[in-house]
């Protein structure tokens, strides 16, 4: 139906890092003095899109010290506007903290989008009331809400 990708934030007014390529966003985090992101073990998807990414740079053990989990993407972005990491991730529909900048999404080579899927399970009590949501929710009416929270609609 959609997808979401994950995106850096920076305290409202601080300097905005190159993360254009996947060694811009390396040079980004290496410089960086504390990282913000979703516990992935919290069962947090974008903390798991996070750690992957980390581990295809391999600069998750040089950033350990520096890496700051929280609880959902709401207190990465928390920890952005108070002052208490430099930089955050989460996925962009969860950066809506007052007190942050987005910088934008991360490259694809990095990270890719998590995408959100539907269908109609074969134990449905009502199969053509679930079919009639999921078109909607595949529809150019979803498609404008999903872009107005910084997701892509599918095709």
């Amino acid at each position: 139906m959609a997808s979401v990708a994950v995106g850096l934030a920076v305290k409202q007014g601080a300097a905005k890092p190159d993360i254009s390529s996947p060694e811009a966003v390396k040079k980004a985090f290496t410089a960086a003095k504390s990282i913000s992101y979703p516990d992935a073990k919290g069962g947090a998807a974008a903390g798991v899109t996070v750690e992957e990414m980390l581990k295809k740079l391999g600069i998750v053990d040089e950033l350990q010290s520096k890496l700051k989990r929280a609880q959902g993407g709401a207190g990465a972005m928390h920890m952005v506007a108070k002052g208490d990491a430099e930089i955050g991730m989460t996925f962009l529909s969860e950066m809506e903290e007052p007190g942050i900048d987005v910088v934008g999404p991360l490259p694809r080579a990095v990270a890719t989008p998590t995408s959100l899927v539907g269908f109609v399970s074969a134990h449905a009590k009502d199969p053509i009331a679930a079919k009639a949501l999921l078109d909607y929710l595949s529809s150019p009416e979803a498609a404008a809400a999903y872009k107005a929270q910084h997701m892509y609609p599918g095709k």
